[in-house]
């Protein structure tokens, strides 16, 4: 199989201060691995035809496929074109179809069009010319020593059609692109990403198709497998195979493949087993809860929450008793646990989960910022609480702290 290499490039100082994000790249990357293309490289660019350039001539000795995004607009600002002519010497010429389809656009709005209008219909000599169904620019197709060069508009909605519609069919017949890359996600907790990739390290080490990628994420550990293939049956036996390889060493922290998400599985656990979760948070504040009932489907597991941030609350709401309080004080093992017990019967559920602890800035009674405890009760059982000394900012620690309940409650409920 010939191996061909892509780069996405896009153009726009909006991009580089952060006042968009470059979704643009991260689409055309995944179209392009349905089409078996490699993606090698993405760049971003601001607005100045010599680093625009300058960036073109580098795509150029290392990429196969160029794709470029941005530029393509009537300002002063818009210099694709322009820094492309740079490096390649092609002559640029009004495309007609494509400028009465501007004409008439401004006519139908009863608008005189400005001159600089007609900067969007000019084209490279040569170029297949994809017009643009949502939008005024055009795509174009160049192929200049031999690499292919695309350039489409910034605005997502133009460029995704103009991919769809010309791109990703005229590049398969040119490319003559037969086989399929193809990716697994599979999703770990409990595990950090350093002691996965040592669990792993033999497997990753003979990698070749698959390739093995372990991933940090905010709420665990992931790992990408991706395999290249001459069909999508072919392909997903390589991930299968290799996916088997990986749990049998650390399938005890796996909980989910691709989209689903901690919170998708506990639902469906707590589901299964025909459970009920209420929860008593003090220092995450509702974050614990939140994330729960972002699940379609979740009312049938999730009775509710009390955010009991002051100590008062502990007391009056949930009935943490005074002993307990003023023995042991807010931020103690015994306090998570009456949380735990008595949110689940307040809320007339069977698991109550609990948060207490110091998130910040300064210490509370004693406690160092970051220590946390989390407990879970179970009906008819003994609750367990675990004491935990997160390191980080006061947003970091919640964040944690929500993601840390999560796996003590996956924990209990696979058994």
């Amino acid at each position: 199989m010939k191996q061909v290499n892509a780069e996405i490039i896009a153009v726009g100082t909006e991009l580089l201060l952060g006042q968009i994000a470059n979704t643009n790249a991260q689409w055309i990357s995944e179209q392009l691995a349905l089409h078996g293309i490699n993606v090698f490289y993405h760049g971003v660019v601001g607005d100045n035809q010599k680093r625009v350039a300058d960036s073109f001539q580098l795509a150029q000795t290392r990429s196969d496929v160029v794709i470029v995004t941005g530029g393509l607009g009537p300002t002063d600002d818009d210099l694709t074109r322009e820094a492309f002519q740079l490096i390649s010497g092609l002559n640029v010429v009004e495309h007609g179809p494509s400028m009465e389809k501007i004409e008439a656009y401004f006519s139908r709005q009863n608008t005189v069009m400005t001159p600089n209008n007609r900067k969007q219909a000019r084209v490279f000599s040569g170029s297949t010319v994809i017009m643009n169904e949502v939008g005024m620019a055009p795509g174009m197709i160049v192929e200049h020593d031999q690499t292919i060069w695309v350039f489409l508009p910034g605005v997502p909605r133009e460029m995704k059609s103009l991919m769809r519609e010309g791109v990703l069919p005229i590049l398969s017949q040119k490319l003559d692109q037969h086989h399929v890359i193809r990716s697994y996600v599979l999703r770990f907790i409990g595990i950090g990403e350093s002691k996965l990739e040592h669990e792993l390290k033999e497997l990753i080490d003979k990698q070749d198709n698959p390739t093995i990628a372990p991933l940090a994420q905010s709420d665990g550990v992931v790992i990408r497998l991706t395999a290249k293939a001459l069909s999508d049956k072919q392909a997903n036996l390589l991930l299968d195979q290799t996916k088997d390889a990986i749990l049998a060493k650390v399938g005890e922290f796996y909980y989910g493949m691709n989209e689903e998400t901690i919170q998708h599985r506990i639902v469906s656990l707590l589901r299964s087993q025909q459970c009920q979760i209420a929860s008593a948070e003090s220092l995450t504040g509702g974050k614990f809860i939140e994330k729960l009932i972002s699940v379609p489907g979740a009312s049938q597991v999730c009775k509710g929450s009390i955010v009991c941030y002051d100590a008062s609350v502990k007391r009056e709401v949930l009935h943490v008793s005074n002993e307990i309080i003023d023995q042991f004080g807010t931020v103690s093992e015994e306090c998570a646990q009456e949380m735990a017990k008595n949110v689940a019967d307040l809320l007339q559920a069977s698991i109550g989960i609990s948060f207490t602890g110091v998130a910040g800035p300064d210490p509370i009674e004693g406690k160092p910022v970051g220590t946390v405890y989390i407990g879970v009760y179970r009906d008819g059982e003994d609750s367990i609480v675990r004491k935990y000394e997160f390191l980080g900012d006061r947003e970091t620690i919640r964040q944690r702290a929500a993601l840390k309940g999560y796996e003590l409650l996956y924990s209990l409920l696979k058994g």
